[in-house]
């Protein structure tokens, strides 16, 4: 068992009452913060309404970092010692996430700590360029791609699934059949927050908001159909995501990236993306 100074109880559970403070943890950095803060103000901290818990760490009386403990394992703001504390709670409670995810430097330290009781994990990327964009789109947009309409959602999921089972390295579909993952690209589609362009019954493009605030929201599942690849279909598809994203959901527009993938990361500096930030991925 992990020994550290703080006490496992330094890193406490958070409930409703936390919410105004955890935000405020959430705000120093609202790019890279975005996923748990949409989670935060559109669920709150109540676990049975979260679907997760969110621990919390204190210094000086002041919550300082955060962790959201969920299908996902994502360190905020997490100082040494908050990692720490985190570590020691998620080592007593066990592994019950497919996927750490967070600033790579904390999540590095995160993960040194668990790596010798979770490992080994399917996957680790270490490098994941945040890249952010909060002004215009700085090439043409693809007038093409347009928000999906609620009934075609078997039109946008094959192309989810292949997305998701090509970038993951598992399918979605694996345990209950995909009843949850449709009903999540369901809840995209239905908030307006997929987009693609579809020709003839086939999706060439597409990508999602997946996470949203007031002052940012996060692209996740950006994908081109694989006959179309190499044809510079992906920067004009982010633009006409930027565009239409920074006018009706939020002013800063993000993704994390892996480092390896040339070819995506191309496509977003020509859509006029930049890096603000890294992130790191290990899955199970």
């Amino acid at each position: 068992m992990l020994r550290v100074r703080q006490r496992p109880e330094a890193a406490r559970l958070l409930y409703d009452r936390d919410r105004a403070a955890a935000l405020a943890v959430c705000g120093i950095d609202p790019v890279a913060n975005v996923f748990v803060a949409s989670r935060i103000q559109a669920l709150g901290l109540e676990p049975g309404r979260l679907g997760a818990q969110l621990w919390g760490f204190d210094q000086g009386g002041q919550l300082t970092s955060l962790c959201y403990a969920g299908a996902n394992l994502v360190p905020v703001q997490a100082t040494p010692a908050a990692v720490a504390a985190f570590a020691e709670r998620a080592l007593r409670q066990g592994r019950r996430c497919s996927s750490l995810v967070g600033p790579s430097a904390a999540l590095a330290e995160l993960w040194g700590y668990l790596r010798p009781h979770w490992g080994p994990p399917r996957d680790v990327r270490a490098s994941q360029p945040l890249m952010a964009i909060d002004g215009p789109a700085q090439i043409p947009a693809d007038p093409g791609v347009r928000r999906v309409r609620s009934g075609e959602i078997d039109v946008l999921l094959p192309a989810c699934i292949a997305m998701f089972t090509e970038e993951v390295g598992v399918s979605p579909l694996i345990g209950d059949g995909g009843t949850a993952y449709r009903a999540r690209v369901a809840e995209l589609i239905r908030a307006g927050r997929a987009f693609a362009r579809i020709s003839g019954g086939r999706v060439i493009f597409k990508a999602e908001v997946g996470a949203a605030t007031s002052q940012a929201c996060q692209v996740q599942g950006v994908w081109v159909r694989p006959e179309f690849r190499g044809r510079g279909l992906a920067a004009p598809g982010m633009a006409a995501v930027v565009t239409e994203a920074r006018r009706a959901i939020a002013p800063v527009v993000s993704l994390y990236v892996n480092d390896f993938n040339a070819p995506a990361r191309a496509a977003y500096l020509r859509a006029g993306f930049r890096q603000v930030g890294e992130f790191m991925s290990v899955l199970f």
